[in-house]
C-alpha cells in the first residue's frame, strides 16, 4: 500500500508542475489546496528538495519550485525516494536486494517467481509514466 508521504509527495509535486514554472509555490498553497497538513508536506517537500526534484527560495515571493522538467521526472524515482524500493519482498529488489531469511533456495521459491513479475509490472506503469503524463492528462 502506498504510504500517505508518498501519496502526498506526488501530488505536491502535481501541484507545482501545473503552476507557472517561473513562480515558486509556498507549501501552505498546496497544503491547503490538497488537504494535507502543512508540518507533514514540510518535511516531505525538504525531502524532496534534498532529492534533487525541489528547488526552494526563501522570503517574500518564495516556496518551492520543480529543478527539472515535469517531463524529466519518472515515477520510479519519485517512488524510490519517498516509498524505499519498489519490489514488494527484498529478494527481487533491483536497487535495495536482500536474501529472505526464511528462503533456502530463491529460483525454486514460489513467492520469489510472483513478486518478480509484480516488481516488473510496477517498474513497467511506474518507468513509463513522468510527473509530466501524470500532472497534464
Amino acid at each position: 500500500m502506498l504510504s500517505k508521504k508518498t501519496k502526498y509527495g506526488i501530488k505536491a509535486l502535481t501541484y507545482i508542475a501545473r503552476k507557472d514554472e517561473n513562480f515558486p509555490v509556498q507549501a501552505s498553497e498546496i497544503s491547503e489546496s490538497e488537504n494535507i497538513s502543512q508540518k507533514f508536506l514540510e518535511s516531505i517537500m525538504l525531502q524532496l528538495r534534498k532529492s534533487g526534484f525541489l528547488g526552494s527560495k526563501k522570503g517574500k515571493g518564495g516556496g518551492y519550485y520543480l529543478i527539472k522538467k515535469p517531463s524529466e521526472i519518472k515515477m520510479t524515482a519519485v517512488i524510490r525516494v519517498l516509498e524505499g524500493p519498489i519490489a514488494m519482498v527484498p529478494c527481487v529488489s533491483l536497487n535495495y536486494y536482500e536474501k529472505c531469511d526464511d528462503c533456502p533456495d530463491e529460483d525454486a521459491c514460489s513467492v520469489h517467481k510472483l513478486m518478480i513479475q509484480v516488481r516488473d509490472a510496477s517498474l513497467n506503469v511506474l518507468g513509463e509514466n513522468t510527473l509530466a503524463d501524470i500532472a497534464f492528462r
